[in-house]
């Protein structure tokens, strides 16, 4: 059952009438950390609040995780009670446009335990696009508790990966990573090229278009079942360079009624950690 994870600006518009809507503004830059607050404080939806990828949507990286390792589930409970944010609200997300960085924190909500989570199509780009009101500044919204009931059930690890009997094979794992960053013709980000073994590669920019909206659910499920060898009935899971957009295929998983995916959340990043584990090149 399609479960419309997706909202379109007018819908969003309309949604800002009603007190249990709740926005959050997750514009990032992995060039230049800060120029998401930077953003969201020039101009942002109106009584959006804002969080920030490797602050809030991400814990401390240590020797052995990926850049961008699960938070302290009471940490980021706290901040969202700080920011008005409680289970019972209907949350939108958003970034700037394609939903990579967005997807991640609809993902991390989930996994805190939040329902009713949906991202907003092409992001801030299509709500300018539209002319629709915008305000500067921070919103500040009156404190609330937020009580978490984590779901670590979605969260594959590397020892996950490295302890089962059938192997990586086992986990159906795509990788959301572009085509070239996975045949490991080129990392810029990390210091290591290449895929991990077994794993089949699904760039999630795929399922958007160039102005960052999303592409027709048909066409996603499609790309989606393609990846999956037609097989919408076993487990799968994602992956990507640090656990962020891998959560875009989760999205459209839930939308076409495919099973929830695990996220790979060390991803990439974490599992060259170790040079001892293997690294594959090429088409897989």
């Amino acid at each position: 059952m399609n479960k419309h994870i997706l909202i379109v600006a007018e819908e969003l518009q309309e949604a800002l009438t009603r007190p249990q809507t709740v926005v959050i503004d997750c514009r990032f830059d992995l060039g230049d950390p800060t120029a998401g607050r930077r953003a969201y404080e020039s101009a942002h939806v109106p009584g959006a609040v804002f969080l920030d990828l490797d602050k809030d949507l991400a814990g401390p990286i240590k020797e052995e995780t990926g850049r961008h390792p699960l938070p302290d589930p009471d940490e980021l409970s706290r901040t969202l009670g700080c920011l008005g944010i409680s289970r019972s609200h209907e949350v939108v997300v958003y970034d700037g446009n394609h939903g990579g960085i967005a997807a991640r924190a609809w993902w991390t909500l989930r996994w805190l335990g939040q329902d009713k989570v949906r991202l907003l199509d092409g992001g801030f780009a299509a709500w300018l696009k539209r002319d629709l009101p915008i305000e500067a500044g921070a919103a500040t919204r009156g404190p609330v508790d937020y009580v978490p009931s984590v779901r670590d059930e979605l969260v594959l690890t590397t020892d996950d990966l490295l302890q089962a009997e059938e192997g990586v094979a086992a986990f159906n794992l795509l990788d959301a990573r572009d085509a070239a960053r996975f045949r490991g013709e080129h990392e810029p980000i990390d210091p290591v090229a290449g895929h991990i073994p077994h794993t089949r590669n699904l760039p999630f920019t795929d399922f958007v278009h160039d102005d960052g909206t999303w592409r027709s659910l048909s066409e996603r499920a499609s790309r989606l079942s393609g990846a999956l060898g037609g097989d919408l009935d076993s487990d799968w899971s994602v992956m990507c360079g640090s656990g962020v957009t891998a959560c875009h295929l989760a999205i459209t998983g839930l939308e076409a009624g495919f099973r929830e995916p695990r996220i790979y959340v060390g991803s990439w990043s974490e599992w060259i950690r170790d040079s001892r584990r293997p690294i594959g090149r090429g088409e897989g």
